[in-house]
């Protein structure tokens, strides 16, 4: 049985991910920050739940202590918005560097500290959820700074770590989930979720060490920088 980790797992997103990977038969280790929320609902013995704060070294630590040794695939998909900031005036730096600590820094913690836990034999998966947001390319609203800028410090760590995780037979996968409706996302949003997991697992399930890095939409778009 293939073993995944999910961080931001309560939730959004994070739940969906974790029902499907139950439904097709993974062993998942869930990360939540501070209330179980819908991982109360699945009622499966291959889920495993953990507490994990991503902005705190000792509570990554004793995450990766608590996981599978083998793991097959990692989702690194918690993160926050910033409010949307409309200008310059309505930047909060204090909350702006805690945006770029938890969505830029947090998975990259998540991934240094569960590494030797998915540098094996086999392939093992990882996916960064980032955001459409973080192409300067694309950047033709401006606002939501803070926001912008972690998810596109996330994709040069990843594409940075990438690097040397090939030698170890580590593929990173740099996932836009699309507009969805989720807390974040909003009702007027035009992709549910379950949607938008599904797509992105086929997105993963084409990943090899040769495209690894690549920035992805869900729907297998390749995403300008």
């Amino acid at each position: 049985m293939p073993n995944a980790v999910v961080t931001g797992a309560n939730r959004g997103l994070g739940a969906e991910w974790v029902r499907q990977l139950l439904d097709d038969g993974w062993a998942v280790f869930a990360g939540y920050r501070n209330e179980l929320g819908r991982l109360t609902t699945f009622e499966n013995s291959n889920l495993t739940t953990h507490q994990l704060d991503v902005q705190s070294n000792e509570s990554v630590a004793a995450f990766a202590d608590h996981a599978p040794e083998h793991i097959d695939l990692l989702v690194n998909n918690a993160g926050v918005a910033d409010g949307r900031w409309r200008n310059l005036s309505e930047i909060d730096d204090a909350w702006a560097l805690e945006v770029i600590d938890i969505n830029a820094l947090g998975p990259v913690r998540v991934v240094k500290a569960l590494y030797e836990k998915m540098n094996h034999t086999t392939l093992t998966k990882v996916a960064m959820i980032s955001s459409l947001m973080a192409s300067i390319d694309d950047c033709e609203m401006g606002r939501s700074y803070a926001y912008r800028a972690s998810k596109t410090a996330l994709n040069m760590f990843t594409v940075a770590m990438k690097k040397e995780a090939v030698a170890d037979n580590i593929t990173f996968v740099i996932l836009h989930p699309g507009w969805v409706k989720t807390d974040m996302g909003g009702d007027r949003a035009p992709v549910e979720i379950p949607h938008s997991i599904t797509g992105m697992r086929n997105v993963l399930a084409s990943r090899t060490l040769e495209n690894s890095g690549e920035f992805v939409q869900f729907d297998g778009e390749l995403l300008p920088w």
